[in-house]
């Protein structure tokens, strides 16, 4: 597999996995009911014990998995499996993100990151509010139990809107729909078993398809920075109402190489660009796996990739304003 576009499905792959095992919306917003709907979906997609089984639904395609979380003492832990198509395996818990590729026989091994970015926001409710709409739209059933349906529209082109099915029982995210502009869904996860557990078996945590000849990649990361010129790359352009949440400096042990790793969030959605030195052949322009877009150009020497949650115009913009001032 060429080595910069194994790169970018990986990341893809990380991200979607994430979206996919809890949608957790932080946002604050104008409906009490929808914000009350929501603070308990965040609060139960992190405390509770759960096993099911959803369908991953994006384009033209479709993927089942299963999806493990245990809450206990020392954090979470999670176990996502494919259990369609190319297998796959992902371990997170509070400190690292494992992903497993057998068909490559690899394994990334990446630093687990906050999903709060909106805790670092000073006025989540006036910021997330300017941009996105919310509304309690009705009642619906999912996998056998009944849930509230809840709509975050955004108020410009620059993010997706979502629809969220939250169990009226146990207040877990049930099904959600990310919507493009014209209110069409890119990408759907549906659940169609959930088990709510007093408690979860450690094996079933565990990674089952790793064995002898695998390559393990880490990513050690560096100290983390405050602005978006450290380290001398800034992301010139952004959606009003996106800022910089995190900015690491990575480094693979591959190729011993620093990847410069900088987070932008509006406190739902949320956009990563890295910037790496390059040996290979560049990977350039877009790729998409669900919601999920990502664009990657070359630049004096350098491979840089947005990827996000994000429509596709967004992350391009993003990618083509990143300048070096080194």
């Amino acid at each position: 597999m060429n080595r910069p576009r194994a790169r970018i499905l990986a990341r893809l792959f990380v991200t979607m996995a994430a979206a996919a095992a809890s949608l957790v919306v932080e946002a604050q917003e104008v409906s009490p009911q929808a914000q009350e709907l929501i603070n308990r979906m965040s609060r139960a997609a992190r405390d509770l014990n759960y096993d099911g089984v959803f369908i991953y639904r994006r384009s033209r395609e479709m993927d089942t998995m299963r999806l493990i979380h245990k809450a206990d003492a020392e954090g979470e832990h999670e176990r996502l499996v494919t259990l369609t198509g190319m297998p796959r395996e992902v371990i997170r818990d509070d400190q690292s993100v494992t992903c497993i590729f057998p068909d490559d026989q690899a394994v990334m091994v990446e630093k687990s990151r906050p999903r709060k970015f909106v805790a670092q926001l000073p006025e989540p409710v006036e910021r997330i509010a300017a941009y996105y709409s919310f509304n309690v739209e009705g009642q619906d059933r999912i996998a056998g139990r009944d849930a509230w349906v809840v709509n975050i529209t955004p108020r410009d082109l620059y993010r997706y809107g979502y629809q969220l099915w939250i169990d009226k029982e146990h207040s877990l995210l049930l099904k959600s729909e990310l919507k493009n502009k014209s209110g069409a869904p890119v990408e759907q996860i549906m659940f169609t078993q959930l088990e709510v557990r007093e408690s979860i078996p450690d094996d079933l945590l565990r990674p089952t398809m790793t064995g002898q000849g695998y390559t393990w990649y880490h990513q050690a990361s560096a100290e983390e920075r405050a602005d978006s010129g450290a380290g001398g790359w800034q992301v010139t352009w952004m959606p009003n109402g996106f800022a910089l949440s995190n900015h690491e400096k990575q480094s693979l042990v591959a190729s011993g190489d620093p990847v410069d790793h900088l987070v932008f969030t509006d406190g739902l959605a949320s956009v990563s660009v890295f910037i790496e030195k390059l040996h290979d052949v560049p990977q350039i322009g877009p790729a998409q796996m669900g919601g999920v877009n990502a664009f990657a150009r070359f630049a004096d020497g350098f491979q840089v990739t947005a990827v996000g949650e994000v429509p596709q115009s967004t992350v391009q913009r993003m990618a083509n304003s990143v300048v070096s001032g080194r």
